[in-house]
């Protein structure tokens, strides 16, 4: 069993990582073209038709990394990433939800007013972990446990901006379910990515905000 289970993840591994791989290339092409990343960015290959710069790019900040540092490591900041992209995602459906010049889309997301529902899970996950799991609120002052410290200071704060904007219930959820996951992750892990995040950031302030074709407009 050890054997197929080991072969089925590395074809597991193997495949996710392609995903990325390809992924990641047309991500920053699509960027490139919005006024986000230098021009160079979305240049496409005169014989294959693919973002050869982006693809070539991505291989070497994906490939070196991954020679030196740990796989734990690597998957860890994989795994909070995505998760972090995922929570972004379930914001911009939020945000969109809000504006009065809502643009169409044939991408759709059921509303589900979440107003009542979402503070009433909240109030009602609280009870339920101080009564029978009281250490968890202990533990999580420790520096080691301050992502899930953090988890618990912002779901009330999402509770309540629920119930003033009557925000729709799929996309909270995803929001708390994906932030939850990275509650699970080491505080080490926690400071590497914001780090990374900091170098996002970094870069937005000193090029996209004044090259975006928004800055433009």
């Amino acid at each position: 069993m050890a054997i197929i289970v080991a072969v089925s993840a590395i074809i597991a591994t193997a495949s996710v990582m392609l995903v990325f791989q390809m992924g990641q290339p047309r991500i920053w092409m699509s960027m490139s073209r919005d006024g986000l990343l230098p021009k160079v960015f979305s240049k496409i290959h005169p014989v294959y038709k693919t973002p050869s710069f982006s693809t070539i790019v991505t291989g070497l900040v994906v490939a070196i990394p991954a020679l030196f540092l740990n796989l734990d490591t690597v998957l860890a900041l994989t795994s909070i990433g995505t998760l972090f992209a995922f929570i972004l995602v379930c914001g911009g459906i939020l945000i969109l939800d809000q504006r009065k010049d809502k643009p169409v889309s044939k991408f759709k997301v059921p509303y589900i007013n979440g107003r009542y529902i979402i503070p009433l899970l909240t109030i009602l996950s609280i009870v339920l972990v101080a009564k029978y799991v009281p250490e968890h609120f202990r533990e999580i002052f420790k520096i080691e446990n301050f992502p899930m410290l953090i988890f618990w200071i912002v779901i009330p704060v999402i509770a309540v901006f629920s119930y003033i904007n009557k925000f729709s219930l799929i996309p909270v959820l995803g929001m708390i379910s994906c932030f939850y996951l990275m509650a699970q992750e080491s505080h080490t892990n926690w400071l590497r990515f914001v780090v990374w995040l900091a170098i996002g950031l970094v870069i937005y302030f000193a090029y996209s905000r004044f090259n975006s074709k928004l800055a433009k407009k």
